[in-house]
């Protein structure tokens, strides 16, 4: 028993489901054989008893008989007559007797005269009698009918029946029938169970149900336990299936008590793009254009950066195939957090902004200072100090301007900074700037993040483009937004759509780090979110980006009219 129970466990469902399904159809067939021949059997009697008893009536009622039975000598006339009815009627015997049981007629003449075994009492009262009991032709069905006069008086009686060797062959004679339903029938449910097992097989991969429990024990506590975000999308739009992390990252509601998104029973079978508050719709979480569009398209994606809310999230996705299909069933996707590394890339970018700025600033002067000093080694101070005034007057100039129309030191000094970055790269670089922008009305380190790459994208893009390459920086404050529109007269955005912009390796850069390709785009996207903005593309002549940034409420109140 041991040994079998170690046998039994190492089949798989499908075998054991096939098994279990055979032993069933061969015992329901079995059975129903057993009570099909039990059933022709007795169909067989009864009709072999209706058969005897409308001989045993029909000789009875027969006028003829009745005669004969009041006669002497009943036997001379019965006997020929009862030999002739058997052959017709294809009876085992007939025998004809008077009211005390003695036989007039019967199938061995040497018996005719001697009492009839049997019972004759419900016939001698005037009754028809069945029975089946051992004669002399031995074991028999058959029926006793008394023969009556026009005053109902019983002058005789009437035996007719078949022996049971008789009737169990007319019963054989149904077996092959009886016997081919069941075999059809086994054969039926053996193909019936063969199939299934053939489909569980191919559905459970001929996995037995401990290696089945424990695969989903471990499903279910990976899902919980990593810390990317993951989600089961089917053909309809229909998130089948995602983990903790994944309804932290799009904002999704958790499922109502009982439904469990990570489990296939915990919300039963679904028809094709049903939905449950455990498997919603992708339409009805209002995620973002971008990141719904993806999940729904069901095409290959590999980190691609999306914007969620004032997350930044990098998402793979690839199609999901089931074995022996050739269309997938739907696709997978892993959702990373990037927003607090895209947050130190952003810090990062802005100082490497400011720094380069500064760089620039630095080598600009110091190749000026060498201008100053070699005039003045050449005896010509005048020249010098009127060289050296002029810059001085125009960085003040510059510098005084934006200072006083922003009020923002930063961007002051970043915008300076990138007059000496466009320079170094042959690019003029023209500002304005109206409004006044108060201290402390916004993030600063996000602003410099946002103008920063702005200005360094057009660069980019001017610089080498045509014969004037110049990029033009704009900064109004007005209806308590910040404005800033950069543009440039190079080549032009090859989308105007950010979604498509932003993803990594669609963009001319060719650096994957932040800041480089695609980063930036998403730099800027992750910078104007954050500070409760939108940002937008569109080509004129060259690229034209404008971001819209709200002030903030409290400050409001105390810009300069």
């Amino acid at each position: 028993m041991k040994g079998f129970t170690v046998f039994w466990r190492g089949w798989s469902i499908a075998r054991r489901l096939f098994v279990a399904n055979l032993l069933f159809v061969v015992l329901l067939t079995a059975g129903f054989a057993a009570y099909m021949v039990s059933d022709a059997g007795s169909r067989t009697y009864e009709q072999t008893r209706q058969r005897m008893l409308a001989v045993a009536t029909a000789i009875a009622d027969s006028p003829a008989v009745i005669a004969a039975a009041q006669k002497p000598d009943p036997t001379t006339t019965l006997q020929p007559y009862a030999e002739s009815v058997m052959r017709d009627a294809h009876v085992d015997f007939i025998t004809i007797m008077d009211p005390s049981g003695v036989r007039w007629t019967h199938p061995n003449p040497a018996e005719i005269g001697k009492p009839y075994v049997g019972s004759i009492v419900q016939a001698q009262a005037g009754n028809t009698y069945f029975e089946t009991t051992a004669g002399t032709l031995g074991p028999s069905v058959r029926v006793i009918v008394p023969i009556k006069n026009s005053a109902g008086t019983v002058q005789g009686m009437i035996a007719a029946g078949v022996t049971v060797s008789n009737v169990q062959v007319l019963v054989a004679s149904r077996l092959p029938a009886v016997l081919g339903l069941a075999a059809a029938l086994l054969l039926a449910g053996s193909l019936a169970a063969w199939a299934l097992g053939r489909y569980l097989k191919r559905v459970t991969f001929g996995w037995g149900p401990a290696e089945l429990g424990q695969l989903f024990a471990y499903y279910e506590s990976v899902l919980h336990s990593v810390r990317e975000g993951l989600v089961l999308v089917d053909t309809h739009g229909t998130m089948v299936l995602y983990n903790d992390h994944a309804t932290l990252l799009l904002g999704i509601k958790p499922p109502p008590p009982g439904e469990n998104p990570v489990s296939p029973s915990g919300s039963g079978t679904l028809e094709p793009g049903a939905a449950t508050a455990a498997q919603p719709r992708l339409d009805t979480l209002g995620l973002p254009d971008s990141l719904r569009e993806l999940l729904q398209s069901g095409r290959s994606a590999t980190d691609e950066v999306h914007v969620a809310g004032d997350r930044l999230l990098v998402v793979s996705q690839r199609p999901a195939w089931t074995p022996g299909s050739n269309a997938p069933a739907g696709t997978v996707a892993t959702l990373r957090d990037h927003t607090e590394l895209t947050a130190l890339a952003g810090s990062l970018s802005s100082t490497q902004t400011l720094v380069e700025a500064q760089r620039s600033q630095t080598h600009e002067h110091a190749n000026r200072l060498h201008a100053i000093i070699s005039l003045i080694e050449l005896g010509r101070p005048r020249e010098a100090l009127d060289f050296a005034t002029a810059e001085h007057g125009e960085n003040l100039r510059l510098g005084g301007d934006f200072v006083e129309a922003l009020d923002e030191p930063f961007l002051a000094a970043l915008l300076l900074g990138k007059l000496a970055q466009a320079d170094e790269h042959g690019v003029r670089l023209e500002l304005t700037a109206s409004g006044t922008l108060p201290p402390q009305t916004m993030d600063t380190r996000e602003l410099v993040t946002l103008l920063g790459n702005l200005v360094d994208n057009a660069i980019d893009a001017a610089a080498g483009h045509g014969e004037d390459p110049t990029v033009w920086v704009d900064l109004l404050v007005a209806d308590g937004e910040l404005t800033i529109t950069v543009a440039d007269n190079g080549p032009g955005l090859p989308t105007t759509d950010l979604d498509v912009l932003g993803r990594i390796g669609t963009t001319g850069k060719t650096s994957a780090a932040p800041g480089g390709r695609g980063y930036g785009v998403a730099l800027m996207r992750r910078a104007t979110a954050a500070l409760g903005g939108t940002i937008s593309g569109e080509n004129d002549g060259g690229a034209v980006m404008t971001a819209v940034v709200p002030l903030a409420p409290s400050t409001e109140a105390g810009r300069k009219p």
